[in-house]
């Protein structure tokens, strides 16, 4: 078992907090059964070929009733609809709660990237995959990554759809932004779609980070304006990456300090 897995099992089964919160996790679960079980019935009789239905109406239902069960209210901050054309999502990644509130937005005809292990949990793993979910290999194997990567881009050229990916590639609960990986720039650089930059902000104090026991409380999402990156370059793929990192550790560092949100102007490389 790799080492990251190895951590992701300890955070999943560490004793609850409280009787409260293990009742509220095995509540979980069993909707997440239960939810898993009607996915596949409606995928039989549609011949598991209605992913929008799947990801857009059941597991988005289903998000939303598990962040309702948790009393998790999610605020999106937003000035216009989600775009019509071929679009990449990104998001910081700090908490087990993103996953359920990047699915409860129904961002249209878009797939996610998720780490493999996920499919180790039964439930989970029936569900993303009837999303038609991109399962990535460990970060230590590249080659199985680059593979990976290729073919979701081979995918999204053939079926017209977006797609949302965590640059940080795994939940970074330190209170700051992660390390970039390049995954989500090169996907962008050789697609030449924009990226649709999200922020998410959960209070720490009912943020569960890589565990399952959340609190109560409100979560903000902001969304932020368009990167163009029709003219991206992979030469210049490392200050790409770094450019969109920086748009995120300062708008972190203006909430923080009672500022508000406001997206800063993305600054191109120029050549």
């Amino acid at each position: 078992m790799t080492s990251p897995e190895a951590h992701a099992w300890v955070a999943l089964l560490r004793r609850p907090g409280s009787w409260r919160a293990g009742s509220r996790a095995l509540a979980t679960l069993a909707l997440m059964t239960v939810g898993a079980g009607v996915m596949l019935v409606v995928g039989a009789g549609t011949l598991f070929c209605a992913r929008r239905l799947y990801r857009e109406v059941l597991a988005r239902g289903l998000a939303r009733a598990i962040l309702g069960m948790w009393g998790i209210r999610v605020v999106v901050h937003q000035d216009r609809p989600w775009p019509a054309s071929q679009t990449i999502y990104v998001s910081n990644h700090t908490s087990t709660i993103d996953l359920f509130v990047l699915v409860a937005l129904g961002l249209p005809r878009t797939r996610f990237f998720l780490s493999g292990f996920l499919r180790k949990l039964v439930p989970l793993g029936v569900i993303s995959t009837l999303m038609g979910t991109f399962h990535t290999p460990p970060q230590a194997d590249r080659a199985a990554r680059v593979r990976c990567f290729q073919a979701a881009e081979r995918r999204l050229r053939r079926t017209g759809e977006s797609v949302y990916l965590s640059p940080e590639g795994e939940r970074v609960t330190t209170g700051a932004i992660g390390p970039f990986n390049k995954g989500a720039f090169h996907l962008a650089t050789s697609l030449g779609w924009p990226i649709v930059p999200l922020y998410i902000a959960i209070p720490r104090e009912i943020d569960p980070g890589k565990g399952y026991a959340a609190r109560s409380g409100t979560v903000h999402l902001y969304v932020g304006p368009l990167i163009p990156t029709a003219a991206w370059r992979l030469e210049d793929l490392g200050r790409n990456r770094e450019s969109v990192r920086d748009l995120y550790v300062a708008v972190q560092a203006g909430l923080r300090a009672g500022q508000g949100m406001a997206w800063p102007r993305f600054a191109p490389v120029r050549a």
